[in-house]
C-alpha cells in the first residue's frame, strides 16, 4: 500500500481526505508515507525555505499519527528510484491526455508564466510515487481521483506493453466513505496551501479566528428555506467536520428561518477548529523541537523505501529488456 503525500503544512482537506483513522490502516497495511518535496518544484522553483518546510510536514505526519516503527515514512527525494520509474513512466505518457487533466488546466490559469513540463506530467510522477510500491490503495481526497485514474491507467498500459502482469492497479482506500473533499474559506474550490484559502494544523488559536472571520459568505437568505449560497455550503461542510450535529442543527434551522447571523456562525466554527486542532499543533511543537528524532525517521524511512523501489526498478529494467552483458 502507498501512502499519503504533502509539499505544504497541513490542513483540514489533508487530515479528512486522507490522514484520518492513522491508526487503524497502519495496522492493517503495509504503509509508506512520504513528503512530495519533487511535486513542490511544480509551482514553487525556488521555493524559500524547502528544507524547513519538509520538516515541518514530517512533524505533522507524525503529530496526526503516523508511527515510523509500523509504517515507513521518508521523503520523496531520498529515493532516486522514482525519478528512473519516472522518466520510463514518460516514454509511454501522452502529451494529449496529460492536457486533458483538470489539474493541469487549473495550474496553467493561475500560473501562465510557469507552465513547465513537470507541472503537464505530474500525474506521471505521482503515479511513479504510487506503483514503484506496487500499492493496491491509495488514501486520496476527491480532487486526486482523476489522477488515481490515471495511475491505473499507466500501470494497465506497462502491463499491457510488455504482456506482464506486473503492477497492480490500485484504489483509493477512502475508509469506507466516499472520498472527501474540504472546500477552502474563500468559497470556492478545496481547502490548500496553494490557493491560499485554509486553515493549518499548525495555525494558532489567533490565526485560525482571523482566517475563519475572513471566510466568505453571502448577505443572507431572502426568504425562508432558500438553499444557501455556495460559499456558505461551504461553510456548512466544514462545520460538519468539526462541530458536533446539534450545532450544525442550531445553525441550519437559523439560516432556514432566516435569523442567522454569519459572524455567530464563523466564532463557532473558528473555536470548533481550534478545540479540534490545539492537541494536534501542541504535538507539532514537541515533534519539531526533536531533531535527533527527526534524523532517525527519515533516514530509516529512506533505507526502507530504497528497499522497496530499487526492486521494482530492477525487474521493470528487466521486462522492459534492460540486461546486464
Amino acid at each position: 500500500m502507498s501512502g499519503i503525500r504533502s509539499t505544504g503544512n497541513l490542513h483540514l482537506g489533508n487530515y479528512f481526505g486522507a490522514i484520518k483513522n492513522f491508526l487503524k490502516m497502519q495496522k492493517e497495511n503495509n504503509c509508506y508515507f512520504f513528503i512530495a518535496d519533487y511535486h513542490a518544484l511544480t509551482t514553487h522553483p525556488k521555493p524559500g525555505n524547502l528544507h524547513g518546510n519538509i520538516k515541518q510536514v514530517l512533524a505533522e505526519y507524525l503529530a496526526c499519527g503516523i508511527d515510523p516503527e509500523i509504517a515507513t515514512v521518508f521523503i520523496q527525494s531520498d529515493v532516486p528510484e522514482v525519478s528512473e520509474l519516472y522518466l520510463l513512466l514518460n516514454m509511454n505518457a501522452y502529451v494529449g491526455e496529460l492536457e486533458r487533466t483538470t489539474s493541469f488546466k487549473e495550474k496553467i490559469r493561475k500560473q501562465p508564466d510557469n507552465i513547465n513540463a513537470a507541472l503537464l506530467t505530474y500525474p506521471v510522477l505521482m503515479a511513479a510515487d504510487i506503483i514503484i510500491h506496487k500499492a493496491n490503495k491509495v488514501p486520496v481526497g476527491k480532487d486526486q481521483e482523476q489522477h488515481l485514474e490515471m495511475t491505473r491507467r499507466f500501470a494497465r498500459r506497462f502491463n499491457m506493453m510488455y504482456d506482464v502482469n506486473y503492477f497492480p492497479e490500485p484504489d483509493a482506500y477512502n475508509f469506507g466513505k466516499q472520498l472527501v473533499k474540504i472546500p477552502g474559506l474563500d468559497g470556492t474550490g478545496k481547502m490548500g496551501k496553494s490557493e491560499g484559502n485554509g486553515v493549518f494544523l499548525a495555525d494558532t488559536p489567533q490565526e485560525i479566528k482571523k482566517k475563519v472571520m475572513r471566510a466568505v459568505t453571502d448577505t443572507g437568505p431572502a426568504k425562508p428555506g432558500q438553499e444557501p449560497s455556495e460559499p456558505v455550503k461551504n461553510l456548512f461542510t466544514i462545520m460538519n467536520v468539526v462541530s458536533d450535529q446539534d450545532t450544525v442543527k442550531f445553525f441550519k434551522e437559523k439560516h432556514a428561518s432566516c435569523e442567522i447571523r454569519y459572524g455567530d456562525m464563523k466564532k463557532q466554527i473558528a473555536e470548533d477548529i481550534i478545540k479540534f486542532t490545539e492537541p494536534i499543533r501542541s504535538r507539532i511543537n514537541d515533534i519539531l523541537a526533536d531533531e535527533k528524532y527527526l534524523s532517525r525517521v527519515v533516514s530509516e524511512g529512506a533505507e526502507k523505501a530504497r528497499a522497496s523501489a530499487s526492486k521494482t526498478v530492477r525487474e521493470v529494467r528487466e521486462i522492459i529488456g534492460y540486461r546486464s552483458f
